[in-house]
This record gives structure tokens, sequence and C-alpha cells, in this order.
């Protein structure tokens, strides 16, 4: 077997994994249900996160990368098409919890800027998306650019709107900020430094080797019609360490998120 067939097998294994620790966390969270009004927060949470912990295991058995067309799988399930609206549908149900976060925590001290910022993550990470669609559907990578700029710089608001929130959180609290503001600087430094340069990169060797890129109106069938079935680890090594990353640690990211009980304290 190619590496690339080892690595296929290690993401469809981390997606069996990521299964049943969603499972098991749902079982934890509902025999040790807290009182009060953090309940209904949690039981959202877990929702969106079985949305995120299942496109991501579906991308993982079906993986896809989007511009050049490659598939692992021949299967119209392994199309562009298929594989870009699970993705959709996952990464709007990720930025959903983060917001729900942060707005609980915003509400509970009062904090109008980290509000503001929770109230914006949606709509900043659907403009990302439909930059991710006009990507893959026309092959022109600056799509892809202005996503990941997107992407990046909604993890810095956030982080900036995480500070905000500390002067009023309890100490257990600063635990999860802490944690939160770690990871999300982590994130945007791996946004900006890497990924950004990476897509970048690519679109300006596309616009120097004066690629032919599809026309918007003929995206659709493209996306839906044509793959190309490769197991050459040289089609798929630049998009290892995204991947992998991205369907393990933002996943264990998503179910950590149901667990949490809003951070702050009440505004008195």
């Amino acid at each position: 077997m190619s590496d690339a067939t080892y690595w296929w097998q290690l993401l469809c294994a981390i997606a069996g994994l990521n299964l049943i620790a969603w499972t098991a966390s749902t079982a934890w969270l509902h025999r040790n249900r807290p009182d009060g009004t953090t309940w209904p927060h949690q039981r959202l949470q877990l929702v969106l996160s079985a949305l995120y912990v299942l496109g991501c295991g579906y991308r993982s058995v079906l993986p896809v990368f989007d511009v050049p067309r490659v598939v692992m799988v021949d299967s119209w399930a392994s199309s562009v098409l298929v594989g870009r609206t699970v993705a959709t549908i996952a990464e709007l149900s990720f930025a959903a919890q983060w917001a729900l976060l942060l707005q609980g925590a915003a509400l509970a001290t009062g904090q109008r800027f980290s509000l503001w910022v929770a109230r914006a993550v949606v709509p900043l990470i659907l403009i990302a998306e439909l930059n991710s669609w006009y990507a893959v559907l026309t092959t022109r990578n600056i799509g892809h650019v202005v996503e990941e700029i997107l992407w990046g710089t909604t993890a810095l608001l956030s982080v900036v709107a995480m500070l905000a929130l500390w002067p009023q959180a309890t100490s257990k609290g600063r635990r999860w900020l802490g944690l939160a503001l770690v990871a999300g600087l982590v994130y945007a430094a791996y946004m900006f430094f890497i990924d950004v340069p990476m897509y970048w990169a690519r679109w300006v060797a596309d616009e120097a080797a004066g690629r032919s890129y599809v026309a918007l109106s003929a995206g659709w069938a493209d996306v839906s019609s044509r793959w190309t079935v490769s197991h050459d680890w040289a089609h798929w090594r630049s998009e290892v360490v995204w991947m992998t990353l991205y369907f393990s640690v933002a996943v264990w990211i998503s179910i950590g998120l149901a667990h949490v009980r809003l951070p702050s304290r009440p505004r008195p």
C-alpha cells in the first residue's frame, strides 16, 4: 500500500474513535446533567458537535482535494459537490458552537464587545464558506486565500473577546478561557503563517502558468461529475497536515465545548 493509503486508513480510524468519543461524552453529560440554566446551552452544543463530528467523519472516509478534483474513492459520494456541502454544514455548526459560548459568557457579564464578536462569528464564517465555494467551483485558489483570512481574523477577534471576559471570569472559567486563548492564537498563527501563504502561492503559480479556470456557471456540473481517483502520495502530501489536525484536534475541541458551563459570573 502507498503512504497515502496508510494515511487514509489513519483518518478512518480517527473518525471511528471520534464517534465513540462523542457518544461517550454525550452519555456522561446526560448522567451528570447540571441543574439551572446551563443545560439547554450544553444540549445545543451537543447537537452542533454531532453535526461537526459526523461531517468530519464523512470527509475522513471519503477525502477530497477540492480544486484538482482528486479523491480516494471512486464514487459520486466523493465528489467535490457532496464533500463541500458536508464541509459547509459541519463548519457552520462548529462556528455556531464557538459563537454560542462567546455569547453566553458575554451576556452573563454584560461585555458588549464580546457580544458583538459572538454575533459576528457565524456571518463571517458564512462569507468564508461562500469564498470557499467560489474557489472550488472555479478552481481559483484566491477564494481559499480570502476564506482562510476570514477564519484567521475571526479567531483573532475571538481571542480579543475572550481577553475582555477575563476580568469577570471565575477561577474555573479562567482555566477554560486560558485553554481557549492558547487554541485561538495557535489556530490564527497557523492560518496566517501556513494556510494563507500556501493558497496564495498556489494562486500565484496558477496565474504564472496561465491556468485555464472553470467558469462559475459551469462549476456546478464540474464539481458534481469530475473527479480523479488517486492514492499517490504526491497528490495528497500538501493536504496531510491540515486534514489530519482538522479531523482530529478540531473535532476534540468541538466535543469539549459541550462540557463548558458558561465560565463567567452573572452580572450583578
